[in-house]
């Protein structure tokens, strides 16, 4: 498995092991982290598990082009969330980003750090052109942690997002390479 570390101030991000199992299964359960996204609540351990495979897998090729890091702190090395990073097809040399921060640790910046050090990742070693993101409309924290970070709001996707509240619309955010960035 290829051993990516990126550290923030307060965190750092490494890609997924099969050992974070019960860890990534305890953050997606919480109706708080679910309550805007499409994933759903897994039933047990093993939805979760099936869930995360394909993750781990795709960190096994050469070229990786489907990241999943699990955050933790640097204080108690805690278990704090997820971020994603989908490299998307060479010709447009873009990804999109996802997070998943446990409800402890909402409102303290986490999420903001995380992001800006994904951003930095994504252009600066992936050579990423353009980095994209979204979010469901009514999902403030959400999308204040895109704008802290940089990412600017370009449009709103009608209806996008199939959330156990019904359709949501989707605010779609983006930063470019040339954008302005900051470094943690």
């Amino acid at each position: 498995m290829t051993k990516i570390k990126i550290l923030t101030t307060r965190t750092s991000l490494r890609l997924i092991e099969v050992y974070d199992l019960e860890a990534i299964h305890n953050l997606h359960v919480f109706p708080e982290t679910d309550k805007y996204n499409a994933l759903g609540i897994p039933q047990n351990i093993k939805e979760t598990k099936s869930i995360i495979e394909p993750w781990i897998e795709a960190h096994r090729v050469n070229e990786i082009k489907n990241f999943t890091f699990k955050i933790k702190t640097h204080v108690n090395e805690e278990f704090i969330g997820l971020f994603g990073l989908k490299v998307g097809n060479k010709k447009y040399n873009r990804a999109e980003v996802w997070y998943k921060i446990h409800p402890d640790y909402w409102s303290q910046g986490y999420a903001t750090e995380a992001l800006k050090a994904v951003i930095n990742f994504g252009f600066d070693t992936l050579k990423l052109h353009r980095i994209e993101a979204g979010c469901a409309v009514d999902n403030v924290g959400s999308f204040k942690v895109m704008e802290k970070a940089g990412m600017i709001r370009e449009g709103r996707g009608r209806q996008v997002l199939p959330l156990k509240s019904g359709w949501s619309d989707n605010y779609e955010y983006a930063m470019l390479e040339t954008d302005k960035r900051e470094r943690d």
